[in-house]
């Protein structure tokens, strides 16, 4: 199979072309710009060039016919090497639809990870589990990670272990031998229009999985019942000394997950997920009481910060709320989470795939019905911003910068200036 794909540089296309690469297939492809996701594939002999005219596309087509184009969501219905492989005849796909069928052609049973939250880190604890127990198994995960590359195809494994994304309906492509839910609360509005509409692609996904390992709360939203997976009490997490109450759940479901597959000693498994190195972007320490986190629903924000507040007493929260669209939605749930922060400073919204008919929510409009609304300071990503954090650091309190637009390369470049 002779694949090429578009946007090779980004975090979801890169990996996978990676994978591809492992698998067997042949590879080649473009970016906007280059990235250090390039720099490493084109050292691997990956022929890539930056800038997507259409020219380097046609030019690998004249050589060897291209079998599948691959891109992202993002890339516009006019992009022009989109439309050039259309008018070439070549088939166009998602990275979902192409990964199914590397899992099909490499006879792979997959182990998909899904949920509304906590996807990336319970992919990389089942990876990393995996690993320490001596069982090969190939993966993608949504984030760079310290213990290995970001997608991974080793020849001689059974399992394939992925982060399987509900938005635009993309895990609904898979057939997993064994899913396993982290968490159910509505979310993407931009995909599905109403909760309804989440809860039934949930329940379509549960009953295209062989075996689906969830917390009874979640089943009982999607109208699972015993008789479609393992379904576990909502007072069944297990003592495992990891911080945060929502990744001892889903710690919880990784044990549950090497139990069912008989995978290796429970207590090995047990002692590898509490020696979990983390994952890119999920409370991330970048420095001295600086933390870094891709939370950006209620949910995430509520269960991040009782993990800081594991860690220190007294945390500041810089927020970034993600998505003008997905604000109209939520905006009625910002209550009560912002609690366990002393101080919040408050972002604009981060705009990404926006309604343009949607008018712009302020930080006011978002904020009124926050219960601790007198801690709360609107701000923006400037000079005085990181004054204020770098105070807070200097008085021991822990910083904890969210959201999942601007805001983590923000800080890490701040960091990088000040070194």
């Amino acid at each position: 199979m002779n694949i090429y794909f578009s946007g090779i540089g980004g975090v979801g296309i890169g990996p996978l072309a990676e994978i591809a690469y492992d698998a067997g297939y042949t590879v080649q492809g473009s970016d906007a710009t280059e990235t250090l996701l390039t720099r490493e594939l084109r050292g691997r002999g990956i022929n890539i060039t930056i800038g997507q005219d259409g020219e380097f596309l046609f030019a690998c087509h004249n050589t060897s016919r291209i079998d599948w184009f691959v891109h992202t969501a993002a890339l516009p219905d006019d992009h022009p090497e989109l439309a050039l492989a259309r008018r070439l005849g070549i088939k166009t796909a998602k990275r979902d639809e192409l990964l199914a069928q590397i899992i099909k052609e490499k006879n792979l049973e997959l182990i998909a990870v899904a949920g509304t939250h906590g996807k990336t880190t319970t992919t990389g604890m089942m990876v990393w589990t995996m690993q320490q127990l001596g069982i090969p198994v190939s993966y993608s995960i949504g984030t760079t990670i310290s213990f290995g590359s970001s997608g991974k195809y080793i020849p001689d494994s059974k399992y394939f272990i992925y982060e399987c994304d509900e938005f635009d309906r993309n895990f609904l492509h898979f057939s997993p031998y064994l899913s396993l839910i982290t968490s159910i609360d509505y979310d993407h509005p931009d995909t599905y229009p109403t909760e309804t509409s989440y809860l039934a692609a949930f329940h379509e996904f549960i009953t295209k999985s062989e075996m689906t390992i969830m917390w009874k709360s979640d089943g009982n939203q999607v109208h699972s019942t015993e008789t479609t997976g393992w379904i576990l009490g909502d007072d069944e997490v297990m003592d495992i000394r990891i911080s945060g109450a929502h990744n001892r759940r889903n710690a919880t479901l990784i044990a549950k997950a090497v139990e069912y597959l008989q995978a290796g000693d429970q207590d090995k498994a047990i002692t590898s997920l509490q020696s979990f190195p983390g994952t890119d972007r999920r409370f991330e320490r970048l420095d001295d009481n600086l933390y870094s986190d891709y939370g950006h629903h209620p949910v995430e924000i509520a269960a991040t910060l009782q993990m800081a507040r594991e860690v220190s007493d007294n945390v500041v929260l810089v927020y970034q709320p993600h998505q003008n669209v997905r604000q109209h939605e939520v905006k009625d749930q910002y209550t009560n989470q912002f609690e366990l922060a002393e101080t919040v400073y408050w972002l604009p919204t981060y705009l990404s795939r926006e309604d343009p008919d949607l008018p712009i929510l302020t930080p006011y409009e978002l904020t009124k019905s926050i219960t601790n609304r007198g801690a709360i300071y609107s701000a923006n990503l400037d000079n005085e911003l990181w004054n204020a954090i770098q105070t807070a650091r200097q008085q021991g309190k822990l910083v904890l910068c969210m959201g999942a637009g601007s805001i983590d390369s923000w800080v890490r470049q701040r960091l990088t200036n000040q070194s």
